[in-house]
Formats: C-alpha cells, sequence, structure tokens
C-alpha cells in the first residue's frame, strides 16, 4: 500500500541551524519529489474502487431444495437478501433482509461465499451505473415445515416463495446469481469454510465443483426404508452398498456427464464384514442396501464416473431420498459403529486415484 502523509519529507540531524547570509531572493521552484511512493489521503482515497456490498441467504429445505422467491420488479427467481446499508455489517443486512422480506427473524453467522461481480456483468440496466459489487452469501440453514409456515411476506416487492430443485437454478435464475447459488450450496456440503468466487465460480475449484455436482438433477429415490434383509417375494432392485473407507467416508460415485451422486454397487470394492443394512420399498420393489468395510479398490474400470470419499452425512445431502433418507442415515451410522468405525468429521469430498488404492 501507498505510504500515506500529508506533510513535506524532512531530514533532522539533530544539529542547530547554520545561520547564512542574506541572499537576493531566487525564482520560487517546485519541490524536490519525495521518496519512495507517497499519497495524500485524499489521492489515496480517490485511487480505491468504488464497489457496492450486497447479502443473501441460502436456505434450504429437508429435502434439500433451495429457497427462492419471487419479485414484483423482475421475472427470474432470488435468493433472499439485498443492499448492504452504508455502515451496516454484512451480517446485520442478511439479518435485516430476511427479516423484511420473509418475517424471519434470526443471525446468520456462517458464510457459505464471498462473491467479486464484474461492472460489466450482463444483466444490469445501463444507466444503473453498476460499479461491481461484492456479495456475501450467508448460511440460513435447513428448514422444517414450521419454519416455513412462519413466513410473512411483505405487501409489495416480495410475491412468493418456493424452494426448486438445485438443478432448476440456471432454468429460473439469473446466470450469475444460479451459479453462486450452486457455488455456496456446495460449499455447504464440502464443509470446509466460505468459497471465494469471482463471478459465481470458485477461484478454487473442490471436487464437487470440478465435477459439476447438482448441476442435474438428483436421483430421485423415495419410498419407505425397512431395516433387515428384503422379503423374498420383492424383486430386488439396483442394489447398492455403504462402503468404508477405515477414517469412516464411504464410497461414493459421481457422474460426469451430469453430476448426479450414486451409491456404489456392493461390489464395487474388496470388502470385509458385509452386513444387510435395509431396504428402500419403492415402485413395487425393493432397493437392498448392504454395509461393509472396503479394504481396495481396484481400478476404475468406468470412465463415466468418478470415485470420491465423503462422510454419509454428505452422501445425503446430495442425494433426493425424501423423509426415509434420515431412517436410513441412522442405519448407515449403527452399521459403521457395528464395524468398529469412527464418525468421520465433515471435510471435502476427495476423488480417488483412478489407478485404485488399498487400506
Amino acid at each position: 500500500m501507498p505510504q500515506l502523509t500529508d506533510e513535506d519529507v524532512t531530514q533532522d540531524t539533530g544539529a542547530a541551524p547554520r545561520q547564512d547570509p542574506p541572499q537576493a531572493a531566487s525564482p520560487p521552484q517546485d519541490p524536490p519529489p519525495r521518496p519512495g511512493t507517497w499519497m495524500t489521503p485524499e489521492e489515496y482515497g480517490a485511487s480505491r474502487a468504488t464497489l457496492w456490498t450486497g447479502a443473501v441467504v441460502l436456505v434450504t429445505d429437508a429435502d434439500g431444495r433451495v429457497l427462492v422467491q419471487s419479485v414484483d420488479y423482475r421475472p427470474d427467481r432470488l435468493l433472499p437478501g439485498g443492499a448492504v446499508d452504508a455502515g451496516e455489517a454484512p451480517a446485520a443486512a442478511a439479518a435485516r433482509e430476511m427479516y423484511e422480506e420473509l418475517g424471519v427473524e434470526d443471525r446468520y453467522p456462517r458464510g457459505l461465499a464471498v462473491d467479486w461481480i464484474p461492472a460489466d456483468a450482463p444483466g444490469m440496466p445501463s444507466g444503473m451505473g453498476f460499479p461491481g459489487e461484492i456479495l456475501h452469501v450467508f448460511d440460513g440453514g435447513t428448514w422444517a415445515r414450521e419454519r416455513i409456515d412462519s413466513v410473512r411476506l411483505p405487501a409489495q416487492e416480495i410475491t412468493g416463495i418456493h424452494f426448486a430443485e438445485p438443478a432448476d437454478l440456471p432454468a429460473l435464475m439469473d446466470a450469475g446469481d444460479a451459479r453462486r447459488a450452486l457455488s455456496a450450496l456446495r460449499a455447504r456440503i464440502n464443509g470446509g469454510g466460505a468459497a471465494l468466487l469471482e463471478d459465481g465460480r470458485p477461484t478454487s475449484p473442490t471436487a464437487l465443483d470440478r465435477l459439476g455436482v447438482l448441476r442435474g438433477r438428483r436421483v430421485p429415490l423415495h419410498g419407505t426404508w425397512h431395516s433387515g434383509p428384503a422379503p423374498a417375494h420383492l424383486t430386488p432392485h439396483d442394489p447398492a452398498g455403504w462402503l468404508f473407507a477405515p477414517d469412516g467416508r464411504v464410497l461414493l460415485l459421481i457422474a460426469r456427464a451430469t453430476g448426479a451422486a450414486h451409491l456404489p454397487p456392493p461390489t464395487a470394492g474388496r470388502t470385509t464384514g458385509a452386513l444387510a443394512l435395509g431396504y428402500r420399498y419403492a415402485d413395487q420393489g425393493a432397493h437392498p442396501r448392504t454395509a461393509a468395510r472396503l479394504t481396495a479398490l481396484p481400478p476404475g474400470q468406468d470412465p463415466a464416473y468418478a470415485r470420491l470419499l465423503a462422510t454419509p452425512e454428505q452422501v445425503r445431502e446430495l442425494s433426493d431420498w425424501g423423509p426415509a433418507g434420515h431412517e436410513e442415515l441412522a442405519a448407515v451410522h449403527a452399521a459403521r459403529a457395528l464395524l468398529a468405525l469412527p464418525a468421520p468429521p465433515r471435510t471435502p469430498p476427495v476423488e480417488l486415484p483412478a489407478e485404485g488404492c488399498h487400506w
């Protein structure tokens, strides 16, 4: 940063000033240049970029859908939030906007993303004089039905809210807004801290970002959860395994073409201690689940899928399993305990090498 001064630079030698004889007046001369990079406070202030500041809040429901609102001044949907007022902290602005727009009183201390939006971002009216913006995305958490039912809309501006499947956001929102919302949602699932974005794109993409997770619709699998083996009279469909690495994370497949998340088949790796975890009853059939400890993963046989290690909670959040997903997750942790494996902390999912690995 340039050094700031509003005074001339002088040297103080500590010696008494020398008295020279009077001289004839000489014409004024320009002062010698100041050493280094010096600016007055006024010069420095004028040199700084001017940007707007905004704050929005990302909220999901229990099924992982994102809250978006309709407004009376533009056709596309928005995350709740708005401008940060002069002298206002971004988190305080987020809380104020949520109360003004939805009638919900709360605090939002956790940031999910900070986005730099350039001045030439498309969609900004020319007469607005948009200088660019720093936009903060805060985590509004997962809302239960009671909180959703408590929403009260103002008399004007906000005309409605609904919860949208993440893959539908690009069709509902401005392109930059959709990129930002999906990046913030991935940052929440990652659990590695707030993402730094430039026009909605992460400056340091994670595995979920690189694979475009959630850009395609999640594969729905609703129905009821039942513990234990599936009855013999039910036709089994798509058997899948919760295959645990030694640190308690599980194997997850991501379709490279769509970004959709899938549990692997039980035969995806070498395992020990297999358990019949339960089954999902849906579509007039049973979707069985097993649990086992992974000891080795062979080289990747299908280049259409990336193989990641993720926590069971991350698998649940990337899946569209309905209310029974919580029961399945509880059964997964019970199986993990039976296999004497630790509960993994939430860390960003990592892609496994194509050549496979051993534990």
